[in-house]
C-alpha cells in the first residue's frame, strides 16, 4: 500500500494531469488512451469530500479500489447517466485508486454489451476476476506512485482483448467536438449508418443512446464553463447551444439532480470529469 508522502516523489509532468499533496490524476499509457481517461490516486478526508459529494454522470464507466482499515475492496460503476452521491462511502476510505474509462472504453476489456451495466454497481471480481486480482495484488504490494501507474498500465495493456467499430469513435468525437449539438440524423450521415443501427451500436458499446450521450456531453460542457471564475449561467448555456433557459434548466437538473443556481452555490460538493471530452 502506498503512503501519502509518496505523492511528493512523483514528478512525471507528461503523465500528471493534476497533483497536490493529497491526490494525483495521471494519464494512462498512450496505447490505452482511447479506452481509459485517467488514473486517480487520492487520500480522502472529510474536508476534501463532504457527505453530499456527488459525481456528475459523463456516460462512462469507473472502476474504484478503496482501502479501509487495511482491507481492500473493488467496485465497478457502469456507464453513468445519473448523478451518484458517493460522499458517505468515499469519505470513509483511507486511500482510493480509480480508473476512469473513456466512452465505450470498458468494452475493450469486458467484451459484452454495456447496456447490462448502465447505472449499476458491481463487484469487479464478478466481471473480470483475473484483472481484479491483478489490481488487488498490485495495490497491496506496490511502494511508489511510479510503480503503481506502470503496474496499472501493464495490467490493462494485457487485459485489452476487444475493440469497437472505428465509426463509433468518429461519432463520439463528433458529439464531443460539437458539445452535443449534432442530431442523430447528422451523426448517421457522417458514417453512412442508419439511425437505427447507430443507436444499436451506442447501446451495445456505450450503454446508452446517442441522444442520451449527447445530452450528457452538453451538460458537462456547461459545467466546465460554470466552473470558471466569474462565469455567468446565461453565457454558459448559450455557448453550448441552448436557446432557452427552461430547456437548459430541465436538462441540467435531470442529469445533476440540481438546478444551475443550486450547483453554483455548492460547487465543491460535485465532481465532474477532469480529463474526458
Amino acid at each position: 500500500m502506498i503512503q501519502q508522502q509518496a505523492l511528493a516523489f512523483y514528478q512525471n509532468r507528461e503523465r500528471a494531469i493534476y497533483q497536490d499533496e493529497a491526490c494525483l490524476y495521471a494519464k494512462p499509457h498512450p496505447a490505452l488512451r482511447p479506452y481509459i481517461s485517467n488514473y486517480t490516486l487520492t487520500f480522502p478526508t472529510r474536508e476534501m469530500i463532504s457527505e453530499a459529494y456527488t459525481v456528475i454522470p459523463h456516460g462512462c464507466a469507473t472502476l474504484v479500489f478503496g482501502f479501509k482499515d487495511q482491507t481492500l475492496t473493488s467496485q465497478l460503476m457502469g456507464p453513468a447517466t445519473k448523478a451518484a452521491r458517493v460522499g458517505d462511502q468515499a469519505g470513509s476510505f483511507d486511500q482510493i485508486v480509480i480508473v476512469e474509462f473513456q466512452p465505450a472504453g470498458l468494452y475493450a476489456f469486458l467484451g459484452f454489451s454495456q447496456n447490462e451495466l448502465t447505472d449499476q454497481h458491481f463487484s469487479f471480481d464478478l466481471l473480470h476476476a483475473k484483472l481484479n486480482q491483478g489490481m488487488l495484488d498490485l495495490l497491496e504490494t506496490v511502494g511508489s506512485v511510479q510503480a503503481l501507474i506502470s503496474g496499472i498500465d501493464q495490467l490493462f495493456l494485457q487485459a485489452k482483448s476487444n475493440s469497437y467499430p472505428s465509426e463509433l469513435a468518429i461519432v463520439t468525437k463528433s458529439i464531443v467536438d460539437q458539445a452535443g449539438n449534432r442530431s442523430l440524423k447528422q451523426l448517421s450521415q457522417d458514417v453512412f449508418y442508419s439511425e437505427r443501427h447507430l443507436t444499436r451500436l451506442f447501446n451495445s458499446y456505450l450503454g446508452m443512446s446517442p441522444k442520451t450521450f449527447s445530452r450528457l456531453v452538453r451538460v458537462n460542457q456547461t459545467i466546465r464553463l460554470l466552473n470558471a471564475p466569474n462565469s455567468e449561467i446565461t453565457k454558459a448555456y448559450e455557448a453550448t447551444g441552448y436557446y432557452d433557459f427552461s430547456h437548459f434548466n430541465r436538462d441540467f437538473k435531470q442529469i445533476t439532480g440540481n438546478t444551475p443556481q443550486e450547483y453554483r452555490r455548492k460547487m465543491s460538493d460535485f465532481y465532474s470529469e477532469i480529463a474526458k471530452f
